[in-house]
């Protein structure tokens, strides 16, 4: 059976202060490092955790500019510069439905002739829309296996390879839930498109999201077993600043939190 590890996939600064550029990294096992003498990259791991405070940041190292420190007998030496985490604001998780008409376009653009396999659970518009994606529809299957399926306008990509590769794999204290595809992307001058998905058991009653630092906890659309929350967010970019990053919670119907992706690290390579 494939086993595709959960990947957070995160804008650094440099990425979405590039006017246009696209704030995604590989989907996949590989963990990416900063690079050298330039911008920081995002630096997802291979299940799941953003390697962001609180367990580490990317950070460049740029050569020294004039007024770097000097090495004993040689030039300027490098300076190394550590990203802090970007002031910011949520100003709206507000979603709109996306009409059956469009949802089946959407799955046919984005999963081929597999799209009749596959039923939506959850079809929704973001609150603001980014270069490449306004919405995102989450479908399962007979075997309860979903996909998630991005949207512009009436088309419908995937950043998994193939579309179908998403399991029904549980993660997390208990193995109660999974994250699929997540990441932030420029979405106009000072605002950034957050959007990720995933799915729980039975024993999940709610599921929300909270940003960076901020302790503030977001509703997620919840339907069919799977879960998805998208955001608008005022952030103040900079080369040396990264974006907040989402962190799961979910909770039982007696209210009491049962995950915690800050406090619980997603095990890697385990089992239900």
């Amino acid at each position: 059976m494939r086993i595709r590890p959960i990947t957070l996939i995160a804008a650094t600064a440099a990425v979405i202060a590039a006017a246009g550029g696209a704030a995604t990294a590989a989907t996949g096992s590989s963990t990416p490092t900063a690079t050298p003498t330039a911008a920081p990259t995002a630096t997802p791991s291979a299940h799941g955790e953003p390697t962001s405070t609180p367990t580490g940041v990317p950070t460049s190292t740029p050569t020294a500019a004039a007024g770097g420190s000097a090495t004993p007998g040689g030039g300027p030496s490098a300076t190394r510069v550590t990203p802090t985490a970007a002031a910011f604001t949520v100003t709206s998780t507000k979603t709109t439905p996306i009409d059956a008409g469009t949802v089946a376009g959407i799955l046919a653009s984005c999963l081929g002739s597999e799209a009749s396999q596959y039923h939506p659970v959850i079809a929704v518009r973001t609150p603001v829309a980014s270069q490449d994606t306004d919405g995102v529809v989450i479908a399962v299957n007979s075997a309860k296996q979903y996909v998630q399926c991005e949207s512009k306008g009436a088309k419908g990509t995937s950043r998994s390879v193939p579309a179908t590769f998403i399991n029904d794999r549980l993660w997390g204290a208990g193995h109660k839930i999974e994250f699929f595809d997540s990441f932030i992307s420029p979405a106009g001058a000072g605002q950034i498109l957050a959007l990720g998905a995933g799915h729980y058991t039975p024993d999940v009653a709610k599921v929300t999201i909270s940003y960076g630092d901020d302790p503030t906890q977001y509703p997620t659309e919840m339907a069919g077993g799977a879960f998805a929350y998208s955001a608008a967010i005022a952030a103040d970019i900079t080369p040396h600043t990264f974006p907040p990053f989402p962190y799961i919670h979910a909770y039982n119907a007696d209210g009491k939190e049962i995950y915690n992706q800050k406090t619980q690290p997603t095990p890697k390579n385990t089992h239900p």
